[in-house]
C-alpha cells in the first residue's frame, strides 16, 4: 500500500483543455489555488489534475470555490471533484482489474460526484462491448476497455446512465496522482 499524506487533496477538474476548448493554462490554475490559500500546488499534464496541501480542513464548498476562482481568472468554470489522498488510495486499492494495469491506457476510473441513487446497470451491461468489463462502486466506475476508450459506447454514456456528474482518468494518470499525494 502506498503511503499517503493526510493533508494532501487531489482536485480533478472536468472538461478543461480538451480539443482546444475550455483552455486553462496550468500556471494560472496553480495561481488560482494559491490565491485560495492552498500550498504546494502541483499539476499533472494539461487536463486538470492537481495535488495540493490545505492548511485547514477543506469545507464542503471548497470545490465550488476552486471552480469559481478558475472561472474568474480563466473564463472557464469547470466541474471540480476533490478527493483526499486516502480516498484516492482506496479507489486504487479497490481496482477490480489488477491484471489490466499493465496497459494503463485501457483501464479508466470514472470518478462520481456523488453516490448514484439509481444507476441504470441494465443499460450499462447492454452498451458494453464483449471485450469490456466494468464495475460500479459507490464513488467510482472502473472500466477496462481493451479496444480503447474512444471506441467505447459505454464510456460515452456513463454519466447519463449513473445519473451523477463524472470525470474520468486513465490508470497512468491515477498512478501519477497517487505518487503526487504521497510526496
Amino acid at each position: 500500500m502506498a503511503k499517503t499524506n493526510s493533508n494532501i487533496t487531489i482536485a480533478l477538474l472536468r472538461g478543461i483543455n480538451v480539443g482546444g476548448k475550455a483552455i486553462v493554462p496550468m500556471k494560472q490554475l496553480v495561481k488560482c489555488l494559491q490565491l485560495l490559500g492552498y500550498e504546494d500546488v502541483r499539476t499533472y499534464i494539461q487536463s486538470g489534475n492537481v495535488a495540493f496541501r490545505s492548511p485547514t480542513k477543506l469545507s464542503v464548498r471548497a470545490a465550488e470555490q476552486i471552480s469559481a476562482a478558475v472561472a474568474e481568472v480563466c473564463g472557464v468554470k469547470p466541474g471540480v471533484q476533490l478527493l483526499s489522498a486516502a480516498e484516492l488510495n482506496d479507489i486504487i486499492e479497490r481496482n477490480p482489474y489488477p491484471e489490466a494495469v499493465d496497459d494503463p491506457s485501457k483501464l479508466h476510473v470514472f470518478f462520481l460526484s456523488a453516490v448514484p441513487a439509481s444507476p441504470n446497470v441494465e443499460a450499462m451491461s447492454r452498451l458494453k462491448s464483449p471485450a469490456e468489463r466494468y464495475e460500479l462502486a459507490p464513488r467510482a466506475l472502473y472500466l477496462h476497455a481493451p479496444e480503447g476508450i474512444g471506441r467505447s459506447k459505454l464510456a460515452a454514456a456513463v454519466e447519463r446512465l449513473v445519473g451523477v456528474s463524472v470525470t474520468a482518468r486513465n490508470w497512468r494518470t491515477i498512478q501519477k496522482l497517487r505518487e503526487m499525494a504521497s510526496e
